[in-house]
């Protein structure tokens, strides 16, 4: 019995040495890849991905005519995506003609008027000339009576009048000819005010098919035809998926070593770590979420419970793996940071003035409006 104990208890011994030696083999292991690896990262799922959420609203006033996009459907920018009823904007664009034409023909008759006011300047200064040789005349004969002194005195007036007339004459020419001084007609600013209101109506025309500013998919249409919309009504949204970053919320603790620029590879939960993307750390927020929000906290209270903040970091993807497998806004993430190179900035630099995105979907060819008020200009000109 004595040697069964013995050997019991040797094989005790041996058992526990061997979880001893496991426990410390594992802690080593563990020590190991912390040294070599996790100090050098920085790990958290607190992560969505982000996109930009593109709002189409209408420019103009109208009814709905037409929906040619519907939720879940790739658009292409510049393609019309919704078409408002355009009587109204046409019935608009044909009172701004006629009033362009209407201002063009009033002009013409202020520029006639100045011609007329000229002529009666002459006409004014002849019969003055005339009243002044009749009065040159009455005067001597006056003298000898042989004219009454009535007459002369009729004379003298009658050369008074004349100048009186000649100087309403003149003021009324300076009146008409300040309107129209130093300026073509085409140029008055009557006329280019009457023009501006022609290429607005002009461009509520064309306004009336609304289109996509960026090619991506449709998302959130509240938009439904015959309704009403006013100008800046939000008629759905449109996320191009090939803009897609990852916003990583991290505690703050977890920031002293990220850098701007540091590598970093994202997993999403949609596929799982059969996909792994690269990408790099962008920037990090300003301001914590906490600081942003609606009703931000108000920790000068006697009450005040720290806690933990986190800081969106912002990742950028490559744009070849986001074509091979699209993400889509929100989605759940991994995202783990190479923070072994801290010789990055923490702050962003200040950047080129060039945009950060752009779309010329949405340029009009106001040549094309120019070119049809001259031609209103020009018929009315005639």
């Amino acid at each position: 019995m004595s040697t069964d104990n013995t050997n019991n208890e040797r094989q005790r011994k041996r058992v526990l040495l061997a979880i001893t030696a496991l426990f410390l083999l594992g802690g080593a292991a563990y020590a190991a890849y912390y040294l070599l690896v996790g100090s050098k990262e920085q790990e958290t799922d607190n992560a969505y991905v982000g996109g930009n959420l593109v709002t189409l609203s209408s420019q103009v006033a109208g009814n709905v005519q037409e929906i040619r996009a519907d939720d879940t459907q790739l658009v292409q920018a510049g393609s019309p995506i919704v078409q408002l009823d355009a009587a109204d904007a046409d019935v608009a664009l044909s009172q701004a003609e006629a009033r362009l034409g209407a201002t063009v023909r009033q002009q013409r008759q202020r520029y006639a008027d100045v011609a007329q006011y000229d002529a009666t300047i002459a006409q004014r200064r002849l019969l003055l000339r005339e009243a002044e040789a009749d009065l040159a005349r009455r005067k001597p004969l006056a003298a000898d009576h042989t004219v009454s002194g009535e007459e002369v005195e009729h004379a003298s007036q009658a050369v008074a009048n004349a100048r009186a007339a000649l100087a309403v004459a003149e003021r009324q020419a300076d009146a008409a000819q300040a309107g129209v001084a130093g300026v073509a007609l085409a140029q008055h600013p009557a006329v280019q005010a009457a023009r501006a209101d022609y290429a607005q109506a002009w461009l509520a025309a064309r306004r009336n098919a609304i289109l996509a500013p960026v090619t991506g998919y449709v998302a959130k249409r509240s938009v439904q035809v015959g309704a009403h919309v006013a100008a800046g009504t939000p008629l759905l949204s449109i996320v191009p998926l090939d803009q897609l970053w990852v916003d990583a919320n991290y505690k703050e603790s977890e920031l002293r070593s990220i850098r701007i620029g540091q590598p970093a590879t994202v997993t999403a939960d949609m596929y799982g770590g059969k996909v792994t993307y690269h990408g790099k750390v962008l920037g990090l927020s300003a301001g914590t979420g906490s600081a942003f929000s609606l009703l931000p906290a108000q920790n000068a209270s006697g009450n005040w419970i720290k806690v933990v903040q986190r800081l969106p970091v912002r990742i950028a993807l490559d744009p070849k793996e986001l074509a091979q497998h699209p993400l889509r806004v929100g989605l759940s993430t991994t995202v783990v940071i190479d923070i072994s190179d801290t010789s990055g900035p923490m702050l962003g630099s200040a950047t080129a003035a060039a945009p950060v995105y752009a779309t010329r979907a949405l340029a009009q060819p106001l040549a094309q409006a120019a070119n049809a008020a001259d031609a209103i200009i020009a018929r009315n000109l005639k």
